[in-house]
């Protein structure tokens, strides 16, 4: 059935352009792609091509990858990295096409009934491709995966729900969850801001469109947070429905970063990995992609294909499991301090580490507990030895690739001096005051401050602001109920990730987050404009790395830092960048009690 849009038409191209975004593109050759006609009834009237690897053999994997709107399948093959993957894991991948008959637009028609439900309309003409590649291809029933951008995200979603028998697994790109708008005039408010529902609500949608009652898809996420076509919020709509399918909790098993972005993952009680999410900090609406030769880069930039120094198809083909998973572990050495070592105070601490794929982060054991890691090279952290007792302790690097493959160095047996010694370390946590946080911008030097407003919404920020001032934050501790006798050997600084545009660290290159301590109060205790320039008891105490999770502790205090902790009442902490950023780049950080938290160790 061919589809007439008539004096819809018109409305449905505002619709197709105000909700995606998508204009006219960039006109890209077809290199390897070939078009395949007669696979069904195709009641959704879509073109369908594929691209499959020379020789591929009987049994590989499919992927089935969906445009955006005003995008082809000529334009989301190659520049996206798809082809080059298929190449290198042997997979085919097949390209369903949105015709402008269907849509003036070229979007898939992710929001009509008509074309969303199983059996039905485009979702049918997809599946109906699915089959005739199995067919000519002898394609892995078991490892059939679908992925998109935008409409083609929103229409992932579609796939998995109408079919979840057919796909093993998806990636929604800057996508919607499965029937967030079952008509035209909803799908506004699902694309900006997005529509707010339980878990339940969702995942009844999902169970809903099928009779099948699981195994269910293994789910993706990839989200911009400064998309403003498809609001972020729809990432963790798709999470709350999928992770509802999955019959798990909306509570992260791993918070981690890849490639320098945060990433989580939900697990089963039993610990498999059933969805996943990217948060692409500072992303505009589009696939992220990382254009160059090396193992994890991939894809071309172009239109709503977007260089961000990640490339999305290789970590999704990674989830997927098309990657022949690397089974060869990293190689780690400890190369500082030496074996048999004496050490006292601050120790550095450094290891080596390589891998035939890439190292995803090196972490540091004293006596078998973490210490500290560090995700770039090279990897080294500051140990504060006066923290430990005297006598001999144990050091040890281990090493994780981007595979997961895990392997540890050699111990390194050494003897701490002017260490704690008559009392066992007492380690406490401090929450910060609610009443006393917040943030203050101003102008370069100090000029014009002003307290932020954004606090209970967007929580704290630090770093140039869209309006070219510099944000600095404030958080404040009640200490009091250390011990007057207390000797404090240890402090660092965990604060909460809310949300980011670009990247302060890297404005200027090797920027700092630094953090300012002041014993008692920067001027009153509560949030003033003063607090921007107010002396410090001692600046930059310690830094607070680039994010590697949805939490990031700082580095250890140093002997200024920990002489400046408060004994009798309240130390509060200024956190500011130590260069001022050439262009907006900014982070928000976690407010309340629960947004920020100072760990203690003393003696007594």
């Amino acid at each position: 059935m061919v589809r007439q849009l008539g004096g819809f038409g018109l409305r449905c191209r505002r619709l197709a352009l105000a909700v995606f975004g998508l204009g006219a593109l960039i006109s890209h050759p077809v290199f390897a792609l070939s078009e395949v006609t007669g696979f069904g009834s195709n009641p959704g009237n879509l073109r369908m091509f594929k691209y499959v690897p020379a020789s591929l053999p009987a049994g590989a994997p499919l992927v089935v990858a969906l445009h955006g709107c005003a995008q082809s399948a000529s334009s989301y093959d190659a520049e996206t990295g798809w082809e080059l993957l298929a190449n290198r894991y042997q997979f085919a991948v097949l390209l369903p096409q949105q015709q402008s008959a269907n849509n003036s637009s070229s979007c898939f028609n992710w929001f009509e009934l008509g074309d969303i439900s199983r059996g039905q309309g485009e979702a049918l003409s997809i599946k109906q491709m699915v089959d005739r590649m199995i067919t000519d291809h002898s394609s892995n029933t078991s490892k059939v995966y679908v992925t998109g951008l935008s409409a083609g995200g929103a229409m992932t979603s579609v796939m998995l729900a109408a079919y979840p028998d057919v796909f093993a697994g998806g990636a929604i790109i800057a996508g919607i969850p499965h029937r967030c708008a079952t008509s035209q005039s909803a799908a506004f408010s699902c694309m900006n801001p997005g529509s707010d529902q339980t878990p339940t609500s969702w995942g009844d949608k999902v169970r809903a469109s099928s009779t099948w009652t699981g195994p269910w898809p293994i789910v993706s996420i990839w989200h911009g947070d400064a998309d403003f076509t498809v609001r972020p919020m729809n990432l963790t709509e798709s999470m709350e429905q999928w992770t509802n399918v999955h019959g798990i909790d909306q509570t992260a098993d791993v918070s981690d970063t890849v490639g320098g972005f945060p990433h989580k993952v939900y697990k089963t009680t039993g610990g498999v990995p059933k969805v996943e999410t990217y948060t692409i900090t500072g992303m505009g609406h589009g696939t992220p992609v990382d254009p160059g030769t090396g193992e994890t880069q991939c894809g071309t930039a172009g239109a709503y294909i977007l260089d961000v120094n990640i490339c999305s198809s290789y970590y999704i083909a990674r989830w997927f499991g098309l990657d022949n998973l690397d089974a060869v572990p990293p190689t780690v050495s400890l190369t500082a301090p030496l074996d048999g070592a004496s050490v006292s105070g601050s120790v550095p601490v450094s290891a080596n580490a390589s891998d035939n794929i890439g190292v995803d982060r090196v972490e540091f054991l004293l006596d078998g507990a973490l210490l500290q890691s560090d995700n770039t090279s090279p990897y080294s952290i500051t140990w504060n030895s006066a923290s430990s007792s005297n006598g001999t302790h144990t050091l040890q690097a281990r090493a994780y690739d981007l595979a997961g493959n895990v392997a540890t160095s050699a111990l390194a047996t050494v003897t701490v001096s002017g260490g704690t010694s008559g009392g066992t370390p007492v380690t406490v946590s401090f929450s910060n005051e609610s009443a006393n946080d917040g943030y203050v911008k101003a102008n370069s030097g100090g000029g014009a401050p002003a307290v932020g407003t954004l606090e209970s919404t967007l929580g704290l920020a630090i770093g140039r602001g869209t309006d070219s001032k510099f944000n600095r934050t404030m958080l404040s501790f009640d200490t009091s109920s250390l011990p007057d006798t207390a000797t404090v050997t240890a402090a660092t600084l965990t604060v909460s990730y809310r949300s980011a545009s670009g990247d302060p660290w890297a404005s200027p290159s090797g920027n700092t987050l630094v953090i300012d301590i002041k014993n008692a109060c920067f001027d009153a205790c509560t949030i003033e404009t003063t607090d921007w320039a107010a002396a410090a008891t001692a600046n930059a105490v310690a830094q607070i790395p680039k994010f590697t999770g949805s939490n990031q502790a700082s580095t250890l205090f140093n002997a200024s830092g920990l002489g400046a902790i408060s004994k009798t009442g309240r130390t509060q902490l200024k956190l500011r960048f130590s260069a001022d950023q050439t262009a907006t780049n900014y982070i928000w950080i976690g407010n309340n009690a629960t947004g920020a938290s100072l760990s203690v160790t003393y003696t007594p």
